[in-house]
């Protein structure tokens, strides 16, 4: 009778343990925010995108209103073009600035939503305007090197 309670015991600790490294793969994945929501499409244009990945999470005020959907580079500007779905129950003005910003010093990115002041709002199809690109840590690193180095340069050899 003991075997049998002992075999019981370790096969409901393996089903807990699927059960965790589902919810984490879940985790791990960005899905685990998706509520299967109607949504709509608007889209995006940015200079530079930094590690913005499909399915990563768009906020507005810090709550997960919408998912990237696709990443695509436009030929004719040479801009990369993001398909981002938001959810039915958020409505956003048509002057809403969009901004990919980074969770933490070298966390996720994700898209941030300001909402403008338009009285009309954005509708499945319609392109945000106002894009602001990511904050490359590298070119600001290398920014502020160039800076230092400019500024202890003798008088003669600095840049024009």
């Amino acid at each position: 009778m003991e075997r049998t309670t002992l075999d019981m015991w370790v096969g409901a600790f393996v089903v807990a343990g699927f059960i965790a490294l589902t919810i984490l793969a879940f985790k791990v994945g960005n899905l685990a925010g998706y509520d299967g929501s109607e949504t709509y499409m608007v889209y995006g244009e940015f200079d530079n995108i930094g590690g913005l990945k499909v399915k990563a999470p768009i906020k507005s005020s810090g709550v997960v209103v919408g998912r990237v959907s696709d990443i695509q580079f436009d030929n004719k500007t040479f801009r990369a073009r993001v398909s981002m779905k938001i959810s039915n129950r958020y409505q956003f003005p048509k002057d809403t600035a969009a901004t990919i910003l980074t969770s933490g010093l070298l966390g996720e990115q994700y898209i941030g939503l300001d909402a403008g002041g338009d009285m009309a709002n954005l509708k499945n199809g319609d392109q945000i305007k106002l894009a602001n690109s990511a904050m490359v840590l590298e070119q600001l690193i290398g920014q502020f090197l160039y800076g230092k180095a400019s500024e202890g340069a003798p008088e003669g050899a600095k840049a024009k």
